[in-house]
């Protein structure tokens, strides 16, 4: 009997820190242009943006969605490339300790896992 090689090359690999994938305990899809994983009390997200201007990158963070946007025009081929993916994160992340950086056609942005939860509160009815 022949066993039949992984589709992918990390398929099968046992990858704990793994947030999303076939293998990820939360049964959610990767792509083939970005990895995201968790790692050392936060998220590790690349993406492959190869040929775009660090420029031409918007990244944003809005109600608890990251979103990374991209825009390149080849003027001598008359051709234009886009790139708009939305990602969100099963645990809360400290927003405003976000970090990004573009090297080489690798996005990679550091979301750092938020080490304290919101607390509840009392609601006042009124009427």
């Amino acid at each position: 009997m022949v066993e039949s090689m992984p589709a992918r090359w990390n398929q099968g690999l046992d990858l704990p820190s793994r947030v999303f994938g076939a293998n990820s305990p939360l049964g959610l899809f990767d792509g083939d242009d970005y990895e995201l994983y968790e790692e050392d009390g936060e998220y590790v997200l690349t993406v492959d943006l190869p040929g775009y201007d660090r420029e031409a990158i918007d990244l944003t963070w809005h109600d608890g969605r990251l979103t990374v946007a991209a825009e390149h025009v080849d003027e001598e081929r008359g051709r234009k490339r886009t790139y708009h993916r939305s990602f969100r994160f099963p645990k809360a992340v400290d927003h405003e300790q976000i970090a990004a950086a573009y090297t080489n056609g690798v996005l990679e942005v550091t979301l750092p896992i938020a080490t304290e939860q919101a607390t509840g509160m009392t609601i006042d009815i009124e009427g």
